[in-house]
């Protein structure tokens, strides 16, 4: 059974010991509003925490909403919680069948995107899911198009050629989690694929939150 990465929202209220129980799992958490304290870790709007141990997730004072990535084997059931002051539901599942083979990182990073900005054809060299935080995108892959709004995931498998077009009229940006070679830490995992695009001028602009290696036994083949 092929490793599964997922990707949750979680909503948390600033009541009194309102708090999440996180398994030991690869994972990585971006606060989108609020902020929370994650691991003893201060973490606030904007900013993220990654991490394969137990975690203890608390809101700060005016609570927290924040996206969550966890690698897990196949047979791992997910970690959705909901208790008195807070929510989570999942907001995509991917089976990763293009996972590399040898040792893994996991990088959450982000990517924006003036108006009008695009990612010329390209691919990656490892499967991931994307999330989007403002403006509007529009992915190209398969023959087939399809757009997303602020808080719009979807998925890449990596080796499969997408097209990205940002808004024309807003900047664009989405953060995104990806399981890589541990090879390429520090470095781009992107590949143009049309000779012709690799010498043009590139509109996007890169962020790396984490680029951590992971011991993840069940997906080391």
């Amino acid at each position: 059974m092929h490793p599964v990465l997922r990707l949750y929202e979680d909503v948390l209220s600033s009541a009194e010991n309102v708090e999440f129980q996180l398994p030991p799992l690869p994972r990585f958490i971006f606060v989108v509003h609020g902020s929370a304290l994650i691991a003893d870790e201060t973490v606030n709007a904007g900013e993220a925490w990654q991490g394969e141990g137990a975690a203890l997730v608390k809101p700060g004072p005016g609570g927290v909403t924040c996206w969550r990535w966890e690698l897990s084997r196949g047979d791992q059931g997910s970690t959705v919680a909901s208790a008195p002051g807070m929510a989570s539901h999942e907001k995509l599942t991917a089976y990763l069948e293009t996972l590399p083979k040898g040792e893994l990182l996991m990088r959450g990073d982000s990517v924006a995107f003036p108006p009008g900005g695009c990612a010329y054809l390209h691919r990656h060299q490892g499967p991931g899911i994307r999330c989007l935080t403002e403006g509007g995108i529009r992915i190209d892959t398969h023959g087939r198009s399809t757009s997303y709004g602020p808080g719009g995931a979807w998925f890449e498998s990596g080796p499969d050629a997408v097209f990205a077009q940002a808004s024309p009229d807003k900047p664009s940006r989405f953060i995104r989690v990806m399981i890589l070679p541990r090879a390429l830490t520090g470095k781009s995992s992107l590949e143009y694929l049309n000779e012709e695009d690799k010498a043009k001028p590139k509109t996007q602009s890169y962020k790396i939150y984490a680029d951590a290696p992971i011991s993840f036994g069940a997906a080391r083949k």
